[in-house]
């Protein structure tokens, strides 16, 4: 059985990717990671400034916030970072709290 403690740890787990995932900004910048990861294996932060008419220094802060949560990676080409999504990791750690709340309330 699932105690309230193990479901305020599976919360705080939760907290950076919620974070990451409340604001429209990261959300568009997902989105073009989403669409680029079919094509390509990646986006540098000029091409993400192109999809989403943010400034670079924007982009740049969004990505941090989003590589700290888990949610997107980089891998380094020459001199170009290119960023990609990472959400194996993230749905483990958001289905973990779905089957813990689930378990507490049945």
């Amino acid at each position: 059985m699932t105690s309230a403690e193990e479901i305020q740890e599976a919360f705080r787990q939760c907290m950076p990717l919620f974070i990451a995932l409340g604001d429209e900004v990261r959300l568009t910048i997902i989105d073009a990671l989403s669409a680029a990861s079919f094509h390509q294996q990646g986006l540098n932060v000029n091409q993400i400034t192109q999809k989403t008419r943010l400034s670079r220094p924007a982009v740049s802060h969004h990505l941090k916030i989003l590589r700290e949560a888990g949610l997107v990676d980089m891998r380094q080409a020459g001199t170009a970072n290119y960023y990609y999504l990472t959400i194996a990791e993230c749905t483990r750690i958001l289905m973990n709290l779905g089957f813990r709340l689930q378990e507490f309330i049945h």
